[in-house]
């Protein structure tokens, strides 16, 4: 084979999404980026919001770095430092980012902390790239801010309110009363990005954090029910699904980092019932009152940010949860043509530094959904709000870091063991995954470095009696395996093979399987057709712009002349 299968990715479609985090910048407010669009009106418009600050800069930032990480592409550099800028400039003497006025908007120039979390991950994310002494000090400040304001009790520490001002918290009668507003939104989504920074720097202050934030979500805010489950009151946003999975993937990880066996059944529990109330190719409700029938790209994210961490913690049948997830809603959900938006020839009913109706649907082409429907990209139900926003900023940036925590968890390990951990297309100094499904059940493996053993997962519906292997060294002849032997698998169920040597190829081949589910969301069922792990197709279907249309597929996957991106280090996150 002269290139790669056509099949899915996960680095291109990172490169794609840049077009769309590029494209929100608006040259009228310093390339601020607009939050949302509305690809429904004509014509569509692009709005600012008062998530435009923190919030958009951070999730924008750290999609440019991890977009260059994962494809070496950098054409989308100039955005990126007037984005980073920016995001400098935002953060005021005491460490924190603040937000600022607008003649148009109805925000105050205060301290969100939804802001604090989106800014923290960014410098982080800026910081691991390039070692930029600059996003290490802003961190570090942001940090020990973040520290100095928490209300501190004996076994509970939290923020008494959703925004702080220059002039410390808006009620001192909040913090004599003990408020404590919806922990899972103000301190819960805090532990992931605390516990990077930790990780990145060493600093004792996010460590800490983590771990009072933690004691506070599972002890003391019931956030979660004792069944797993989202307490679906009005004070904890009506379970809103973003902010508890955004808070159980920081538990997830601090409990991986930890070694808390404990904590990892307690993020388990919620994310077996999160997973019940969506569908098997990844649609969110996106809380449990009227936004139940609009799916954030942001909380599938958070599932797919989940899954990896528990794989990683020994639950490794959640590998299959996120390769699906991956395959279909996230991918899914992006915005690969715009033919159906109506945008304005010019700039004529533009109301600069606001809106704009400009070249709309050319700028978030590659855009993940802001609020969709199970089908299509559009959310415009019947029921609950009805059509709102179809693009924001913050599932832009999102999902490239999906991409992202995908892509970087599909091998794993060093020369001693390395796992393949995802069937998709991904270069590594170690190895190459040639995917050829969903056309047919096979990956080759390329190994580019010798490895004493390598381990693949198989997925659970290819079974191993007719699963084959053929090793193809750089010299000699091909040995071949049939998955019957005993001896071809490993304790934990993944298919094994040792003594590999660089310029080998592996050919693992097995069945391929078609099958029917019926998915519940939003109130509405939907049959869902399946080849492997890919849908092929649902009914009904959307109506906007359909996400899954029917496909007939070839037997034979097709192939393109194109190489995979091999980064120079590997992170871990």
């Amino acid at each position: 084979m002269t290139g790669i299968p056509a099949t899915l990715l996960l680095e291109e479609r990172a490169e794609q999404a840049m077009n769309a985090v590029t494209g929100l910048a608006d040259p009228d407010l310093g390339h601020i980026p607009f939050f949302s669009a509305d690809l429904l009106a004509e014509p569509a418009v692009l709005r600012h919001g008062d998530w435009d600050y923190g919030s958009s800069h951070g999730r924008l930032t750290d999609a440019c770095v991890l977009a260059r990480h994962m494809t070496g592409a950098s054409w989308w550099r100039e955005t990126e430092e007037r984005y980073k800028s920016t995001l400098l400039g935002l953060l005021a003497d005491d460490g924190l980012t603040y937000r600022r006025t607008h003649p148009r908007g109805h925000w105050a120039a205060h301290a969100n902390l939804v802001d604090q979390r989106a800014t923290l991950l960014a410098l982080t994310t800026w910081y691991l790239d390039d070692g930029d002494d600059r996003a290490r000090q802003a961190a570090d400040r942001l940090v020990a801010a973040l520290r100095r304001i928490a209300v501190k009790e004996r076994d509970a520490w939290y923020f008494p309110a959703s925004e702080y001002t220059p002039d410390g918290w808006p009620s001192t009668n909040a913090v004599d009363l003990r408020l404590a507003p919806d922990p899972a939104s103000f301190c819960g989504r805090l532990i992931m990005p605390l516990l990077r920074h930790h990780r990145a720097t060493g600093s004792a202050d996010a460590l800490e954090l983590c771990g009072w934030f933690t004691r506070l979500i599972t002890d003391r805010s019931g956030v979660f029910l004792p069944d797993g489950s989202f307490n679906s009151a009005l004070a904890y946003r009506s379970g809103h699904f973003h902010t508890r999975l955004g808070t159980l993937d920081g538990i997830a990880r601090y409990a991986l980092f930890t070694g808390d066996h404990a904590l990892t059944q307690f993020v388990k529990t919620s994310f077996d019932w999160a997973l019940t109330q969506g569908t098997a190719f990844g649609w969110t409700p996106g809380d449990l009152a009227d936004q139940r029938y609009e799916h954030e790209t942001c909380s599938l994210v958070d599932l797919i940010g989940i899954g990896t961490t528990l794989a990683r913690a020994g639950h490794t049948a959640y590998w299959t949860v996120v390769e699906r997830f991956l395959r279909n809603h996230l991918t899914a959900s992006q915005l690969d043509d715009t033919d159906w938006v109506r945008s304005a020839p010019d700039r004529s009913l533009d109301v600069p530094g606001w809106q704009t109706h400009y070249r709309v649907g050319e700028r978030v082409k590659g855009a993940f959904a802001g609020y969709g429907a199970p089908n299509d990209y559009v959310s415009d139900a019947v029921l609950g709000r009805g059509h709102t926003s179809d693009v924001q900023a913050c599932c832009v940036g999102s999902g490239v870091r999906g991409l992202f925590t995908g892509w970087n968890a599909a091998v794993t390990g060093d020369e001693r063991l390395t796992r393949v951990n995802l069937l998709l297309n991904r270069g590594s100094r170690l190895v190459d995954v040639l995917s050829h499904l969903p056309y047919e059940g096979r990956v080759d493996l390329d190994v580019r470095a010798g490895c004493r053993e390598l381990r693949l997962r198989v997925p659970p519906w290819a079974g191993h009696a007719r699963l084959a292997v053929a090793r193809h060294p750089a010299g000699g002849p091909a040995e071949t395996f049939a998955g019957r032997d005993p001896g071809l698998w490993a304790p934990d169920g993944y298919l094994r093979l040792t003594g590999l040597r660089a310029g080998e190829r592996i050919t693992v081949t097995f069945p391929l399987v078609e099958s029917t589910t019926v998915e519940t969301a939003a109130d509405r069922e939907f049959r869902t057709r399946w080849r492997g792990d890919d849908v092929v197709g649902i009914e009904p279907e959307g109506r906007s712009r359909p996400m899954y249309s029917p496909r007939t597929l070839e037997r034979k996957a097709p192939e393109r002349n194109r190489g995979l991106a091999v980064p120079g280090s590997e992170w871990s996150w």
